[in-house]
């Protein structure tokens, strides 16, 4: 039945398009903003442009999503390059190499790790000398004259290597007891251990390890190893002190141990 419509009265919904056109699309056309920074009418800070709306009003079925084929495409390296400009492998040698450069010990119960490199030319300041008496009792040689010059700008990163490096190897060679020679001949000051280096050498010396010396002889005795020994003598014990001895000559030295395994330097038998 139809019914009249009356003047004001909307107008009936048109009839849905069922031919599958898409509902036209309405284009808005953004505000001219001001983008200055004062709160001037029309400006981005203006008490007009800070209000929000209660409700916004979006319509998600109009919204444009990306298809699959607008998706972004990778533009790096090829693979080729990327095989020329990646990470050498570390290989077996090289391993092995870099395990000679450094060498891990336990002093004191506490790991420490010793820069093999760094002392490589100060090595041979300790050596085994053979043995003297019956059993395995050691003669250990400290050779001054291969110590490093004071000058070097990494001096005491050095000397802080070597003294792990010595304390580490005398627990090696000694396995009952032993005794040490001090060669001091042919050592220019500047090549003299510290005190401090000397003392501390001494206290993280392993118990057994000092109680195990036997004698402790200096080879050559210059006036500054008889003032430190005479300066440390009250903060040493006096059974230390009993041990130590002082002797003149090679010829003097070989009257009191075998001397046919112990390296004395060329500089020091001139």
């Amino acid at each position: 039945m139809d019914f009249p419509f009356e003047e004001g009265m909307l107008e009936p919904p048109n009839s849905l398009d069922l031919n599958g056109a898409h509902p036209r699309r309405i284009k808005l056309t953004a505000p001219n903003i001001n983008l200055s920074l004062d709160q001037s009418e029309g400006s981005i800070l203006s008490d007009d442009n800070l209000d929000t709306p209660d409700e916004i009003d979006i319509n998600v079925d109009e919204l444009d999503t990306p298809d699959e084929a607008d998706s972004f495409e990778y533009t790096g390296h090829n693979a080729s390059q990327e095989e020329s400009e990646s990470i050498p492998e570390y290989t077996a040698e090289e391993e092995r190499e870099d395990n000679r450069l450094w060498r891990t010990v336990v002093i004191g119960e506490q790991e420490q790790r010793i820069d093999m490199k760094v002392i490589e030319p100060y090595k041979k300041v300790i050596s085994h000398g053979g043995y003297y008496g019956d059993g395995l009792n050691a003669i250990i040689v400290f050779a001054a004259c291969f110590l490093p010059d004071s000058s070097r700008a990494d001096y005491n990163y050095v000397m802080e290597n070597l003294f792990l490096y010595v304390i580490s190897t005398l627990e090696l060679m000694v396995a009952e007891d032993y005794m040490i020679v001090y060669l001091n001949g042919a050592t220019p000051r500047r090549k003299m251990p510290g005190l401090g280096w000397m003392k501390r050498c001494y206290q993280m010396i392993d118990r057994r390890l000092r109680k195990n010396l036997k004698s402790f002889i200096i080879v050559h005795p210059s006036w500054f190893i008889r003032t430190i020994l005479a300066v440390t003598r009250p903060f040493i014990s006096s059974k230390f002190s009993s041990k130590i001895q002082y002797v003149s000559t090679l010829t003097e030295l070989s009257k009191l141990i075998p001397m046919e395994y112990i390296h004395i330097p060329e500089s020091i038998v001139k």
